[in-house]
């Protein structure tokens, strides 16, 4: 797989040459030098992306033009000749764009990233953060009086969420926990020792997968709302060796994952208008979709048929028409129903 060059990349490439006394770098040698790097950071691109990547002359000179700006680095170059030709090297050979201050770029960006961080402010997800987030307000001069003008969505009154920090902090600290949970169908809490290994949020809820011993089941489900209380166990921890969780999710939609149930191809047909809304929503990274006539707009996915998947079907309402698999049409046909003899009772 190939990386995408920045120009940042550019840039340090150019620093280290500048810093180079040992070496007279002309704006052709530069150019060679530059190129040649990018070459072989980029050494698996083919020749069509190696060809995209070198750089011409004329951007070599744009972009130390731009390390000369103060939208840049603000560099300082000497003003040396070897008969026509310019020496590119730093006045001071201590000097690196490394060690830089932040440059008007940098601090733009930085700037807007706080205000983002600002909307988990006072979220048990993210505390500690209101003493960074302060800080680089002050350092960077950011506005405090600035009202909000970006909304996620996410509820600070989410049920449970004060488990969160132990959850994560369990997670990344491989710590085996003690938990008391109350699932929506238990009259009562019952309390099981279990090691955490994931944290997933689907459609506003957390959830936490892991290996749990008594069942030795080692993608156990838990959701955060129906947790109790959770504690830190002394129990030893066990280290998933099993379960990729990229690829776990990767044929499902949602996190309940039915055993044994194969990946079938899902075909749904949307009218025309909600179709020209599903053209640009992905709800799976299977999707394809094509038009059919003017009106209908066929979309296929391969999953495992589960209930986030019937229910997300269901939220689509009159709009949407399933065609395949066969049993999953009946049971979302025999769903709807079932909701139509709720206005008829």
């Amino acid at each position: 797989m190939t990386r995408k060059i920045s120009p940042s990349t550019r840039h340090r490439i150019l620093d280290s040459c500048f810093r180079n006394f040992k070496r007279e770098f002309t704006l052709d040698t530069l150019l060679k030098d530059v190129n040649n790097q990018l070459i072989e950071f980029n050494r698996a691109a083919d020749n069509k992306e190696i060809e995209r990547d070198c750089i011409n002359k004329r951007q070599l000179q744009y972009d130390i033009a731009f390390m000369k700006s103060e939208k840049g680095y603000s560099i300082k170059l000497e003003d040396l000749f070897e008969g026509k030709k310019r020496i590119f090297r730093y006045t001071d050979i201590n000097y690196s764009i490394r060690n830089a201050p932040l440059n008007d770029g940098d601090i733009e960006q930085l700037q807007a990233a706080i205000q983002v961080l600002s909307q988990f402010e006072g979220m048990p997800q993210f505390d500690g953060i209101q003493e960074i987030i302060a800080k680089l307000k002050t350092d960077l001069k950011v506005s405090t009086d600035e009202k909000p003008f970006i909304g996620f969505d996410s509820s600070q009154d989410l049920k449970g969420i004060e488990h969160f920090s132990i959850l994560y902090n369990a997670v990344q600290n491989k710590t085996a926990l003690e938990i008391t949970y109350q699932g929506f169908n238990s009259e009562e809490a019952s309390t099981y020792i279990f090691h955490p290994h994931y944290l997933k949020e689907y459609n506003n809820r957390w959830f936490l997968f892991g290996f749990h011993p008594e069942s030795f089941k080692w993608d156990w489900n838990v959701a955060i709302d129906r947790i109790v209380s959770v504690i830190n166990s002394p129990v030893p921890f066990t280290i998933n060796e099993t379960i990729d969780w990229r690829e776990y999710f990767s044929d499902m939609i949602g996190v309940s994952k039915p055993e044994n149930e194969p990946i079938e191809e899902v075909v749904l047909h949307f009218n025309q208008l909600t179709g020209k809304y599903m053209a640009n929503k992905s709800i799976h990274e299977t999707q394809k979709h094509k038009w059919i006539g003017e009106n209908t707009l066929e979309l296929k996915i391969k999953v495992i048929l589960n209930y986030e998947l019937e229910r997300m079907i269901l939220s689509y309402g009159e709009s949407v028409k399933v065609i395949a698999p066969a049993h999953l049409q009946d049971k979302i046909m025999n769903r709807l129903k079932s909701g139509v003899k709720q206005y008829e009772d």
